[in-house]
């Protein structure tokens, strides 16, 4: 998961890959708490590179991107 915050407690805005219709297996975060996200919440290990890599350069998504806005 890709997901860009402007502070602590922001909700931010998220890559995704719409095509997908699978849900991740669940795991448990740090604090026990059990989680599992929908696949087009995510998206593949080489894409999430790119995206963060042209993030970091640029400040912002690459035009190509597929994102959600969360706030």
């Amino acid at each position: 998961m890709v997901m860009l915050l402007e502070d602590a407690g922001d909700s931010g805005e998220h890559a995704v890959d719409p095509g997908s219709e699978r849900s991740s297996d669940e795991f448990v975060m740090f604090n026990g708490q059990h989680d599992e996200y929908p696949d087009q919440d995510t998206v593949p290990i080489g894409e999430a590179f790119r995206l963060v890599e042209h993030v970091v350069g640029t400040g912002s998504w690459p035009a190509d991107a597929r994102w959600v806005v969360d706030r």
